[in-house]
């Protein structure tokens, strides 16, 4: 990789949208695109539509818990290296899939990852900055949202 040039054109994205992912690994691997020569560095989350091709609606503790990893991840890899963070929100898992997880029930979902991102983590006061921003009175995170 290095000899080809690659790294000069590119940015690397990693995709990880598990609720548990491995910070160490994705550390190491960050560590051997960095030794390749690529001078920066993308995550990809999700938001909403990685947990089930027939899920309707959003939990939101799985995907606040994905961006709360990769913020660990952030913290243990040079602040320089990482470009951004990319949040999807899957509509589908192929083009003959049915519509999974509708923009709307996500919308709760999209709020708190970001607020938890904007923070560095997710704490009381981010729980009441969202249920403020969105006028809910409970946001309801490890179950689905009524």
């Amino acid at each position: 990789l290095s000899e080809s040039g690659v790294p000069q054109l590119v940015q690397p994205m990693i995709w990880d949208y598990a609720a548990d992912l491995d910070v160490e690994s994705k550390v190491l691997l960050i560590e051997k695109y960095h030794r390749c020569g690529f001078s920066k560095v993308w995550f990809a989350s999700a938001f909403k539509g990685a947990t089930g091709v027939n899920q309707s609606l959003t939990l939101i503790g799985h995907h606040l818990n994905n961006h709360l990893q990769w913020l660990k991840v952030a913290s243990s890899v040079p602040a320089d290296v990482l470009q951004g963070i990319a949040l999807t929100g899957w509509q589908r898992y192929d083009h003959f899939s049915v519509l999974c997880e509708l923009f709307p029930v996500a919308i709760p979902s999209l709020a708190v990852c970001l607020q938890a991102l904007e923070n560095g983590g997710y704490s009381e006061k981010v729980k009441e900055n969202v249920e403020k921003l969105l006028g809910m009175s409970n946001l309801e995170l490890d179950t689905f949202m009524r």
